[in-house]
C-alpha cells in the first residue's frame, strides 16, 4: 500500500505543509528540501523510495506551500526543531532523516539535538561552513521595504531559467513542469518578507567540532559539477563526521535529486541495508 496524502500540521504557531506517503510496515524516510525549494524537488526521487519508506516531506516555512510568517524565528535551529516537532507528533521512531542543500544542514542541527529519533542521515549536496549574514546585510535588514530588494535581487539573478540552470549540469532536463515547480512559490509576496527575516534568523552553518560530535551513521551524495555548494564542501563534510561515507557522480550539479534520482536511490537503499 503506498497511498499518499497532504497535510498541513500547526507547529510552532505556523501551518507546515508536508506530504505522506503511507507504507506502514516499511521504516520511516523524513526529506527536507533546501533553499529557495520545497518537497517538489523530490519528485523524481519519492516514487523511486515509496515502496521501500515510509515517507514523509516537509515544506520548511517559508518555502513552498507553508505559511509565509513574519513572526517566526528562521534559524537553522529552529527549522530543526519544528521538524523534530513533527516527527515527535507523527509517532515516528527510528527514522531516516534526508535533506538537500540547506536541508542537509537543518538535518545536521536535528540529528545533533535529537540523536535518538533518527538512526541515520543521507545529505545531498548539503550546504556546510557558511557563516551568519554580515552584520551590514542584517542591519540592511530592517529598513522598510527591504524586501522588495530581495525580490528585485532574486528578479536580477536572470529568473527561474537561469537560476535551474545553475543548479543543474544537464541543462536539457529543464522543462517547463520544472520551472513551474520552482517559480509558483514566489507569486505570494509574504515569502519575500520572511525571506528578510531569515536574514536576521540565520546563525550559520555548524562548526567543525560540532560535526566531530556527531555520531549517527552519515551518507553523503554529491554532484561534482556543483557550482552552488562545490564537492571539496562534501569531502570537507565526511572528513568532519567521523562516521560517514562519501561518493559523487560526475556531469551532475546541485540538484541532484533531480538529475541522478535513480542512482540516489540506489545509493540510499545500500546505506539504509534494504
Amino acid at each position: 500500500m503506498n497511498n499518499s496524502s497532504h497535510f498541513t500540521m500547526n507547529v510552532q504557531g505556523i501551518n507546515v505543509y508536508y506530504e505522506r506517503y503511507y507504507n506502514p510496515s516499511k521504516p520511516p524516510l523524513v526529506l527536507v528540501h533546501g533553499f529557495l525549494s520545497s518537497t517538489f524537488c523530490y519528485r523524481k526521487l519519492i516514487p523511486l523510495l515509496k515502496d521501500e519508506f515510509e515517507i514523509i516531506a516537509i515544506d520548511l516555512p517559508p518555502f513552498g506551500k507553508s505559511e509565509k510568517s513574519t513572526s517566526f524565528v528562521y534559524s537553522y535551529r529552529n527549522m530543526a526543531n519544528l521538524v523534530i516537532k513533527m516527527v515527535d507528533r507523527l509517532h515516528i521512531k527510528n527514522a531516516y532523516l534526508a535533506g538537500h542543500s540547506m536541508g542537509g544542514q537543518i538535518s545536521l542541527y536535528a540529528i545533533k539535538a535529537r540523536p535518538d529519533l533518527f538512526k541515520k542521515v543521507i545529505l545531498l549536496c548539503s550546504s556546510g561552513y557558511m557563516k551568519r549574514a554580515h552584520s551590514s546585510l542584517v542591519f540592511s535588514s530592517y529598513i522598510p521595504y527591504f524586501y522588495l530588494f530581495i525580490k528585485h535581487w532574486l528578479a536580477r539573478q536572470g529568473g527561474v531559467l537561469r537560476n535551474l540552470s545553475n543548479v543543474v549540469h544537464d541543462r536539457t532536463l529543464i522543462d517547463q513542469e520544472m520551472m513551474d515547480g520552482y517559480v509558483q512559490p514566489f507569486y505570494d509576496d509574504k515569502i519575500f518578507l520572511a525571506l528578510t527575516r531569515m536574514i536576521r534568523d540565520r546563525e550559520g552553518d555548524l562548526s567543525p567540532e560540532d560535526l566531530n560530535s556527531i555520531e549517527v551513521p552519515s551518507l553523503i551524495i554529491w554532484g561534482e559539477e556543483d557550482k552552488v555548494i562545490p564537492v571539496h564542501i562534501g569531502e570537507k563534510l565526511h572528513k568532519d563526521l567521523r562516521n560517514s561515507s562519501f561518493v559523487s557522480f560526475k556531469k551532475t550539479g546541485h540538484l541532484i535529486p533531480e538529475e541522478r534520482p535513480e542512482y540516489v536511490s540506489e545509493k540510499m537503499f545500500d546505506f539504509c541495508h534494504i
